[in-house]
């Protein structure tokens, strides 16, 4: 691009070739190729000038606007530069809570470990427990037991599952305690043969059978080897007239009736 300062001179120059040439051409008529060619020469030069003009008006045009272009990346990079300030915050306060839970879960994982033992523990006693307990009760919480694991055997029950059904069974056997109940059984006699009997279990720790004719009658209780039934014949008016009294069938009544402890 020519240097802005020499336009002025190449213009005098221009216009004093020019002014010579019109004065030379005075005194001629027609005009001669020297006025000609200045014509044109003047010519360019205009055309030049427009296009100096024009191309100065686009280069300001064109420094505004990468002006505000620059200016819109700059603002768009502080933008970036705190969003990734603050995702840096985010992720540092996200690597601390993520570090809490690992530790809360390592606790938990100890917990868990310890109620493990505990749950398992508690399973071994009950079925321990229910080895011991009269048939019935057995038989009422006989889908609870059926959860238990064997031992040493895996289970996919969790934790809390385990300890609901231990719960469970434990709370059916303490309402059977607190009962004085009345089942109708089969029973082998002393005799070998089978007997249909009326059976009253006093809680968990004694039971008591009679024959209708009142000629059998057994004692019920729990030993190391489970649940036992032994004869006490000499009982059996006694115990018939207990669970008579029990079904409203007599008055009540003081009723001896023999007790055995281990």
């Amino acid at each position: 691009m020519q240097n802005p300062l020499s336009r002025p001179l190449i213009a005098a120059l221009i216009l004093s070739a020019g002014a010579g040439l019109l004065s030379a051409t005075s005194l001629m008529d027609p005009p001669t190729q020297d006025v000609v060619n200045t014509r044109e020469v003047l010519k360019e030069w205009v055309d030049v000038e427009r296009t100096l003009s024009a191309e100065q008006r686009d280069w300001a045009m064109g420094k505004e606007l990468i002006q505000d272009r620059i200016e819109l990346v700059q603002e768009e990079i502080d933008s970036l530069r705190s969003r990734i300030g603050e995702a840096q915050e985010s992720i540092a306060a996200a690597d601390i809570k993520r570090q809490e839970l690992l530790d809360e879960n390592e606790s938990l994982k100890a917990a868990s470990a310890s109620l493990e033992a505990i749950v398992a523990d508690l399973e071994a006693r009950v079925i321990g427990l229910l080895a011991k307990l009269p048939p019935p009760i057995v038989e009422r919480v006989s889908m609870l037991s059926a959860r238990l694991p064997k031992a040493g055997a895996e289970t996919k029950s969790s934790l809390g599952e385990r300890f609901q059904n231990i719960v469970g069974i434990l709370n059916e056997v303490n309402k059977f305690n607190g009962e004085i109940a009345l089942f109708s059984e089969v029973r082998t006699l002393e005799d070998g043969s089978s007997a249909e009997v009326s059976a009253m279990y006093v809680g968990v720790g004694q039971a008591y059978y009679v024959t209708g004719d009142q000629k059998h009658a057994g004692l019920g209780t729990s030993s190391a080897d489970g649940w036992i039934w032994k004869p006490i014949n000499a009982a059996a008016v006694d115990i018939a007239l207990a669970i008579a009294i029990l079904e409203n069938e007599q008055p009540a009544d003081f009723v001896h009736l023999p007790i055995q402890i281990d």
